[in-house]
């Protein structure tokens, strides 16, 4: 038979460790799908060109960014470093890389670390035009906010 007190200290464990749970899930490595679409209307072709975030999955990638390409394109392939910076304060950037086909439309980005929020930021995403927005384009992939392991 179990009594009374035991009853209430087995329940105020459960409500502890119940409690306990959102706090560790949020501490977790982030990773999921992302999904963004930009439009690229001030795009000049040319190094510190960008294009415009419209839509983001991510909060961490709120609509606004400014994805920065940091050489000039070539004639059929924009094969160059970029920087993702979200607008507001802070000193949050995302390192990333793009190759795009110009011919066949069609390429990847990845990203491996940043500075601020963007720190232990990874993706990879594909990239294909998004044919409703002139300029526009889709970045499809997935992303992580993790540590290397040791």
């Amino acid at each position: 038979m179990v009594r009374p007190a035991r009853r209430l200290v087995a329940a105020a464990a459960i409500l502890t460790l119940t409690l306990a749970v959102p706090s560790v899930a949020a501490s977790s490595p982030r990773s999921g799908e992302l999904h963004v679409q930009k439009e690229c209307h001030e795009y000049t072709g040319l190094a510190g060109g960008f294009c415009t975030i419209t839509s983001s999955n991510l909060a961490a990638i709120p609509v606004g960014s400014k994805v920065i390409y940091l050489e000039d394109k070539g004639a059929t392939v924009l094969d160059t470093d970029v920087l993702l910076d979200p607008p507001g304060p802070g000193n949050n950037m995302a390192f990333g890389h793009v190759y795009l086909d110009l011919v066949a439309k069609v390429g990847t980005v990845t990203f491996a670390g940043g500075t601020g929020k963007f720190t232990w930021f990874t993706g990879s995403v594909a990239v294909a035009p998004n044919a409703a927005v002139t300029r526009g384009w889709f970045w499809d992939g997935t992303y992580s906010f993790s540590p290397p392991a040791d």
